[in-house]
């Protein structure tokens, strides 16, 4: 057993925030936080950066952080997770992302032993409720859900549709912390993109399209990732108030 990695992408070319794993937060960059955060995570046995640029690597490495360099060319998290995988053995890989500096621990913790306990779940998750309004902002990820837990489908729309306007929706918001079975993430790069990933923007929906379960554990509602320079700001001040 090589046990559970978790691996944060961190890619500094992000076309809304340029060199976002840098920006400074409560005296530290982005990615040092994630990273800290990740540490305390208390099942699992590795932690480290998947890296796109020689300036975020020299970060990590100056706060004494673990990191491997990546391919720049990569279309999304999980392309660097496999990536990652080629060099670094495991039995389970976290994928944590590296714009969430205010990811909880225990919920991370939550998700590793969901799928510690039930070998069968290829694919974890995590959501959380959220009110309509947030529902009908397509930067927020929705997911529905079987009774088991399973997802049945996420989408930047509001699902499930209110058709009755009747107050009856209930509204679940995708945090985009995904664990993966080594073979799993194997299977990855040798799946087509269907039309579903491709119309949304979402690589979950790839495997959801090849007929791979992908099970979700609700927690409590999470603080906001750093997408726009409004959010950096919002947290910031989250950080400053503590």
């Amino acid at each position: 057993m090589n046990g559970v990695t978790l691996v944060i992408p961190a890619r500094y070319a992000s076309s809304r925030l340029p060199g976002k794993p840098l920006l400074q937060i409560a005296g530290k960059p982005m990615i040092q936080q994630v990273y800290e955060r990740a540490l305390s995570v208390k099942n699992a046995g590795r932690v480290l950066v998947a890296a796109d640029d020689e300036r975020v690597e020299l970060a990590v490495k100056s706060f004494g952080g673990e990191v491997v360099m990546t391919s720049p060319d990569h279309a999304s998290g999980t392309d660097r997770l496999a990536e990652v995988m080629l060099s670094s053995p495991a039995d389970l890989y976290v994928n944590l992302q590296g714009d969430e500096p205010l990811v909880r621990p225990g919920d991370v913790e939550i998700l590793i032993e969901g799928m510690l306990a039930d070998p069968a779940v290829a694919i974890g998750t995590l959501c959380h409720p959220i009110d309509e309004e947030e529902a009908e902002n397509p930067n927020t990820v929705k997911v529905v859900l079987a009774a088991n837990g399973d997802a049945l489908y996420f989408s930047r729309a509001k699902i499930p549709y209110p058709r009755e306007n009747d107050g009856e929706g209930r509204y679940l918001k995708h945090v985009g912390v995904y664990a993966y079975r080594k073979t799993t993430l194997e299977d990855y790069g040798k799946l087509p993109q269907p039309m579903l990933e491709r119309t949304e923007k979402l690589e979950q929906l790839r495997f959801l399209h090849a007929g791979y379960k992908i099970r979700a554990w609700q927690v409590e509602p999470t603080g906001p990732g750093v997408d726009t320079p409004e959010c950096l700001e919002k947290v910031r001040l989250i950080f400053a108030n503590r």
